[in-house]
């Protein structure tokens, strides 16, 4: 037996910057610069992030699932939420 879903989400999604700046960040004890570091990538590209300014791609859901020893599906997935609220949204009006 399957449960449908057929309400609409109220909350918007969490975006995976927001992950980052208020979860992970804070129990690894990272900084912008160590997190870039760790990532292999500029501090701009990080701070992009952490400002929900940028998605994950594919290959820094990589980069963050190999730091942080989850999956590339956990970051790929947050943002799929978040890039589906939006359109979803968006189409409403």
């Amino acid at each position: 037996m399957s449960i449908i879903n057929t309400k609409a989400r109220k909350i918007q999604p969490t975006h995976p910057g927001e992950m980052l700046r208020e979860d992970f960040m804070p129990d690894y004890g990272l900084t912008t610069k160590k997190l870039a570091e760790g990532l292999g990538v500029s501090r701009q590209t990080v701070n992009e992030l952490l400002r929900e300014h940028r998605a994950i791609t594919p290959a820094m859901a990589l980069r963050l699932s190999r730091l942080f020893g989850n999956t590339p599906e956990f970051w790929l997935n947050a943002q799929r939420a978040v890039d589906l609220w939006n359109v979803q949204t968006a189409y409403k009006n």
